[in-house]
């Protein structure tokens, strides 16, 4: 290797590149990392990270609210939107600057400019300077899709969403996916009148139908409108600054800001990828093998650019998998992308692992489920109507338990746990020989019949 400048060379400094990138230079290997934009990626910087600080601030309003059936008196409540906006920003910051340092700690080298690649093992970096690499990886992410309607330059993606300089009083979130629940959830509680436009009537496309189902219902109540089979035809920006929306399936409306929440593309545009021959797949992401490796023997790509399954910890396990097999002592592994857990944080939050009920009966012909359908402890005291949902799908054949599903308070934080014993091919009576912890939500799990 001592041919090039670098053993590898990784454009995308999100979850994916870096945890390869570190890894690879715990095996030994000279490494440099491209990120025109800021260490840490969607995730960190615009993502999963300051979008969960906000799901925690929109709890505070609900939270406030039960307080005072707990014996708390809570007088003069406001809420600042711009303290919690700043306090986000600068936590994000905070870990821009862990993930830069563990970057330097491993002797990573980091341009902080965009990368090209101009030619086989080649990249040339937006200063002019030209550096090569055994291996190139790609790791570029994807962003929010912006459609091409009169008026688009009007709206707002989840991008933009952090750094608002007020609240808008009424919103349209455009979309059915977790992205645009999660911030339906989050603005409704900081007070927005948010109404939800998606193009066709189903919500959370793959999560079980019950959970929709739940989902919407408890949204419906909480104050959030729903418009379904309803697309945009223009958004016109008044003198007093407000849009005027034209829509496809209902009334026109009248709005402070139009957020577009529907779907993301992978970033793959100026990087070079024709000019060394790397095959691209329908929506433009990067075509890879089982161990992340393109049609271009030398040059591999991880994360949301392969369009795989876009969740920011299966990014992590590819880019780790990507190291240990390319430049560590032991057997190359690919990763395992079936039974993955994920999560909506919406208001309350869904988790999942395994097949939904229509899944496993497709699949699977004879199946069981077992439910806990309950009014969590908290809530019966608080007198707020809420019921949350356990579903354990299981093959009725041997009793495994093929899929669990939840909405509940926490149920991100239950799932995690679950996920092993689904992912181990335990049983339903495996569940029901373990002791209940109680009183607990979770103790939902081994208690269905």
């Amino acid at each position: 290797m001592a041919d090039y400048d670098y053993d590898l060379f990784t454009i995308g400094a999100g979850s994916g590149g870096v945890r390869a990138s570190r890894v690879a230079a715990a095996h030994g290997a000279r490494v440099a990392v491209a990120e025109e934009h800021r260490i840490g990626g969607t995730c960190v910087i615009r993502g999963c990270v300051p979008k969960k600080m906000l799901v925690y601030g929109a709890h505070f309003a609900e939270d406030l609210e039960d307080a005072e059936q707990f014996g708390w008196n809570i007088e003069g409540k406001s809420f600042d939107w711009i303290k919690l906006r700043n306090a986000v920003l600068n936590d994000v910051t905070r870990l821009e600057g862990l993930y830069t340092q563990t970057l330097g700690n491993h002797e990573v080298t980091i341009f902080e400019e965009r990368a090209e690649i101009t030619g086989d093992h080649e990249v040339t970096l937006a200063s002019g300077r030209k550096v090569t690499a055994k291996y190139i990886l790609v790791a570029t992410g994807a962003r929010p899709f912006v459609p091409d309607f009169p008026g688009a330059e009007h709206i707002i993606t989840s991008n933009e969403a952090f750094h608002l300089d007020a609240l808008p009083k009424r919103i349209i979130i455009a979309g059915g996916g977790y992205i645009a629940n999660e911030f339906a959830g989050i603005f409704n509680e900081f007070g927005s009148k948010v109404t939800l436009v998606n193009r066709s009537d189903v919500l959370l496309r793959g999560y079980d139908e019950a959970l929709r189902d739940r989902l919407l219902q408890i949204s419906l109540m909480k104050g959030i409108e729903f418009k379904f089979n309803t697309t945009f035809k223009s958004i016109t920006k008044t003198a007093s600054g407000t849009l005027q929306v034209e829509l496809d399936g209902c009334d026109d409306m009248e709005v402070d800001a139009v957020m577009f929440a529907t779907g993301r593309v992978p970033n793959v545009e100026g990087l070079g990828l024709d000019k060394v021959g790397v095959e691209l797949g329908q929506r433009g992401e990067i075509k890879v093998d089982a161990y992340s490796k393109t049609s271009v023997d030398y040059l591999y790509a991880v994360g949301d650019v392969t369009d795989r399954v876009q969740l920011t910890p299966v990014a992590i396990r590819e880019g780790q998998a990507f190291a240990d097999s390319v430049f560590g002592k032991g057997e190359p592994y690919a990763v395992d992308h079936s039974c993955i857990p994920s999560a909506v944080f919406s208001h309350p939050p869904i988790a999942a692992v395994g097949l939904t009920e229509s899944e496993a009966r497709n699949t699977l012909g004879s199946v069981r489920v077992y439910q806990a359908d309950f009014r969590p402890m908290k809530n019966v005291l608080a007198g707020r109507n809420e019921r949350s949902l356990f579903k354990m799908v299981c093959d009725d054949s041997n009793g495994r338990i093929v899929g669990i599903h939840m909405i509940a308070p926490d149920a991100a934080e239950m799932m995690q746990a679950a996920a092993i014993a689904v992912k181990a091919g335990l049983t339903k009576a495996d569940f029901d020989a373990t002791t209940a912890i109680h009183p607990t939500m979770a103790e939902e799990l081994v208690l269905m019949r």
